[in-house]
Order: C-alpha cells, then structure tokens, then sequence
C-alpha cells in the first residue's frame, strides 16, 4: 500500500462526523514494551492515539480480560509453547504467553492513554475455553461481544480502527466490521504490529479485498 494510494484515498475522506467511532484496540500494558507480550513500539501510538480521539464523539476502547489458564496460554498445554498452533474446537489457535490476566498491571490501559470521553470499554478473551481478536465476535466466529448492537443503537456507520496488534486483533475486528456492513478505515500509522511470518502484508492484502480502507492518522487530523 502505497503513498500514492494513500492521497487517493484521503481525498475522498470526508470530516469525521457524529456517525463515525474511534475503536481503540488493546492498548493495554502488556502489549507495550516490557509487557509479557510486547507488540514492538507499541507505545508509540499512545500520543497520536489521544489526538486522534479529541476528533472523535464516539470512541470505544477493547480490552482484553483474559482469566487464569486461558486456553489461548502455551501454559494451559503441556509440552507447548507460545506461537505454537493447536486445533481447538472452534479451529486452528496460535498460542500465547500468559498475558492480560484479569485485574493485572498488564491488563491495565497504558498510563498514558487519555481518553476521558470513551463512551464504552468492551472487555474481550474473558471466557476460558475460546479467543477472541475480534471486537465484534470471538474466535467462533458467532459468539457476540455486544459491539455491534452499541454502534447500531447509535447509528454509528464509520469505525476508524487503531491500536495493537495491526495484524491480529485490529485486522479481525476491522474485517468483522466490514462484514458487518459497516466502513472500515484503518489508520496504520496508529497501529504497531506483531508480523508473524509476512501476517503484516498478508493484512494489507485482506483489507485490501476488503474494501477496508488504510488511511494516516494526518489525513483525519488535517480533514
């Protein structure tokens, strides 16, 4: 995804409105640097995060909620470790350090992250037995997290996507809402990704054939 495309798009990108919602996607301690799974320079979208969300009436911030012996911990299997892939019963699970334990340091937003106007923190990865990238499902690809009815409720139509990681839980979520008949824009440069053997470009190529658009975080701040 090129510059070029990139002014394309701008373009074409009218002022955010009061149909358009800021999804703040895992900010959360230990996906920064020093956290048990740290998304490289993931704390750099900290300060463009904050003046994106001063654009926007609506934002919602995801967090993960893991509880003790999630079944997405390399711990909960013996004999694994983390980045292996199991078959679980809802498909293939890449497993993961210990991370955002419920009422942990680590599950805690980063202290910097100020976004007091947040209208909705959704809690995710909160049920044992099954994952969960998506803000809008988890890994079953049917359980609901209830993120779609809040943006119906209020005719929200627009999700602008930031956050960690690009590649896994901002892509799920920003390709469930594309199949939730909404648009999609993610703003990369407010993102830091993980990139498991090429998944960053994989990402663009899905957004792509998506219709999801990947926009700078200076086209919505100069729009």
């Amino acid at each position: 995804m090129g510059v070029r495309t990139w002014e394309t798009t701008v373009a074409a990108t009218p002022a955010i409105g009061t149909g358009d919602v800021l999804l703040v996607v895992d900010i959360q301690n230990d996906f920064c640097p020093g956290g048990r799974l740290a998304v490289p320079k993931g704390d750099e979208v900290v300060p463009l995060v904050n003046r994106l969300a001063q654009r926007f009436s609506h934002v919602v911030l995801t967090q993960d909620w893991h509880p003790d012996r999630h079944e997405s911990f390399a711990s909960a299997h013996p004999g694994k470790k983390p980045f292996d892939v199991i078959s679980l019963s809802y498909g293939p699970q890449v497993l993961w350090p210990d991370h955002c334990l419920q009422g942990s340091r680590g599950a805690e937003f980063h202290k910097n992250l100020q976004i007091p106007h947040a209208e909705l923190v959704l809690r995710k990865g909160f049920r044992r037995n099954i994952d969960s990238y998506s803000a809008f499902y988890e890994n079953d690809h049917k359980t609901v997290t209830g993120l779609r009815g809040h943006l119906a409720e209020g005719e929200l139509q627009h999700v602008v996507l930031v956050g960690l990681a690009f590649d896994f839980c901002v892509r799920y979520s920003a390709e469930d809402a594309a199949r939730e008949g909404l648009r999609v824009t993610v703003v990369e440069d407010a993102c830091r990704g993980i990139d498991i053997e090429g998944s960053m470009n994989q990402t663009r190529e899905s957004f792509a054939r998506s219709g999801i658009q990947i926009m700078s975080a200076d086209a919505i701040l100069s729009a």
